[in-house]
């Protein structure tokens, strides 16, 4: 059974503003100092090597940056990915398992990062522009650290804000996230980034 990576985890680079003339390094750059929140929906298709669909899914996102996300996903499997501030916690549903990390070893220089980190993270990527392609404006972000199991990040940003990411990993595959229905500094639950793993679920990693 194919899964998703904690690209999910992904997580919450969302929400330019709207910049009509602006670069696709302007527009990261208003993300980080001006989104706190945001919450939305997305549809993720995962591909091959050679370009074949493998899997697709959709569900909905909310983060509080930096380091608190909820990234849930509804369609074809239920999996949960909660970041607290302190650790990342995956659930399961179909095999009853959660895996939980610390935060700090979960981002990384990870998508994770890019979504729900603080303005520090670019420091741990070499991020340029890619220039304009399908109406949208293209921002690449490659880590500098190796330890991860992806390569590269694009992100597009079109007039409404981030509209697409795509995530190279060391495997050959390809997945593509399409963000939709996002509310920019939404007022958020505190509640919805705290997990407790359900009774009887196999907890597997860092819970203390």
């Amino acid at each position: 059974m194919l899964r998703h990576r904690l690209h999910a985890s992904v997580l919450a680079l969302l929400l330019a503003s709207p910049l009509a003339t602006a670069s696709s390094l302007d527009r990261f750059s208003e993300f980080l100092n001006g989104t706190l929140t945001a919450r939305g929906a997305f549809e993720q298709k995962i591909f091959d090597q050679n370009r074949k669909l493998v899997q697709e899914s959709r569900g909905t996102l909310a983060f509080s940056r930096p380091g608190r996300f909820r990234w849930t996903y509804v369609s074809p499997y239920a999996q949960l990915i909660v970041g607290d501030g302190t650790r990342v916690w995956v659930y399961d549903k179909d095999l009853n398992q959660v895996t939980v990390k610390k935060l700090d070893l979960a981002l990384g220089s990870t998508p994770a990062a890019l979504l729900a980190g603080n303005n520090d993270v670019m420091s741990a990527f070499r991020i340029s522009d890619q220039g304009e392609k399908d109406g949208l404006e293209w921002l690449e972000a490659v880590p500098r650290s190796k330890e991860g199991n992806f390569e590269r990040v694009r992100m597009g940003f079109g007039f409404s804000g981030l509209q697409v990411m795509e995530f190279f990993d060391s495997f050959g595959q390809t997945t593509i996230l399409r963000f939709t229905s996002f509310q920019r500094n939404p007022k958020l639950e505190a509640g919805q980034f705290r997990f407790s793993p359900p009774k009887g679920a196999d907890v597997i990693g860092d819970v203390q």
